[in-house]
């Protein structure tokens, strides 16, 4: 038993759940592969340069070719990022306006970006190093004329352009209140996983509030809070159409849930509490290795399997 984390949540889990960023050398950044898997995707900018990256930074492989800038002692991304992005994409794989709530370095939001190469993003991310970090990646991975990163509290409408709206809204919300466990001394750390500026209500108010017509909100949310998330879509008049449980370990309860919903009035009233719940997604067989349908998932995004 090994204790893993991912983004906000801390379990004593056997097996390996968090997403280990791959590194490689700037010299090597546009290599077709990488150990047998052939990198799929555009050469970004960045790939052909030898960019900055200060010794408390790593310059991380995401998706594709694609690269993220993070603290080598901060926050890093994990499994739930890159599922929340595979999850929203995959529902909403037409969306042309997409805002990620609460955006960080900016993990779910690059995923998303090199999975909707026509959409347009604006993301919300309300500590200033964070927004540093997410910049860069931007610039490196050439998405500075399609890809807003704004320095806010999502909570505030001077986050937003009136009347702003967007066909997918990502949220990997932090998931415990503050004082409920031990927060980190690293601020960008304790951000990520304390409700510090807001909780799972904010980000369904915010989400409500800018969806489009027909448009999908999509995250992940502890299963063991489920009854927090389903009471915070209700008040925000949002109607979870799916949700799937995420088991870290084959024969082990789930830890995580992803929720898609959509505006109520944005469906018939025999929709309006009616989900469709899918059977679990299974991160590691119970021999240790990464399930075969996750390996597919991690293909899907641009990931080695």
């Amino acid at each position: 038993m090994v204790a893993c984390s991912t983004r906000g949540i801390r379990y004593q889990v056997s097996g390996v759940v968090q997403v280990s960023a791959f590194r490689y050398q700037v010299s090597a950044a546009n290599e077709t592969h990488f150990k047998g898997w052939a990198k799929p995707g555009i050469v970004p900018p960045g790939a052909l340069t030898s960019p900055e990256v200060t010794p408390d930074e790593t310059l991380d492989a995401i998706s594709g070719h694609f690269r993220l800038f993070q603290l080598r002692d901060g926050h890093r991304f994990s499994t739930d990022d890159v599922l929340t992005a595979w999850y929203g994409t995959t529902w909403a794989p037409s969306a042309a306006r997409v805002l990620d709530l609460g955006s960080g370095v900016g993990s779910v939001a690059m995923i998303a970006a090199w999975r909707l190469p026509g959409a347009r993003f604006v993301t919300i991310e309300a500590q200033e190093q964070s927004v540093k970090l997410a910049r860069k990646s931007a610039a490196y991975n050439g998405l500075e004329d399609r890809y807003e990163i704004r320095l806010a509290d999502l909570r505030s409408p001077d986050a937003f352009v009136p009347d702003e709206q967007f066909d997918l809204v990502l949220g990997s919300p932090p998931y415990f209140p503050p004082g409920s466990g031990i927060e980190s001394e690293h601020p960008q750390r304790a951000a990520c996983r304390f409700e510090m500026r807001g909780d799972i209500r904010d980000y369904a108010r915010v989400a409500a509030e800018r969806l489009a017509p027909g448009g999908l909100f999509a995250c992940v949310f502890p299963e063991v809070d489920r009854a927090r998330l389903e009471k915070a879509a209700a008040t925000s008049a949002l109607a979870i159409v799916r949700r799937r449980p995420v088991v870290f370990r084959e024969g082990e309860r789930p830890l995580v849930a992803l929720f898609a919903m959509t505006r109520r009035r944005d469906l018939p009233p025999h929709m309006h509490d009616r989900t469709w719940e899918e059977p679990p997604l299974v991160i590691r067989s119970a021999d240790g290795l990464v399930h075969l349908e996750y390996a597919a998932i991690k293909l899907a995004v641009g990931f080695p399997p």
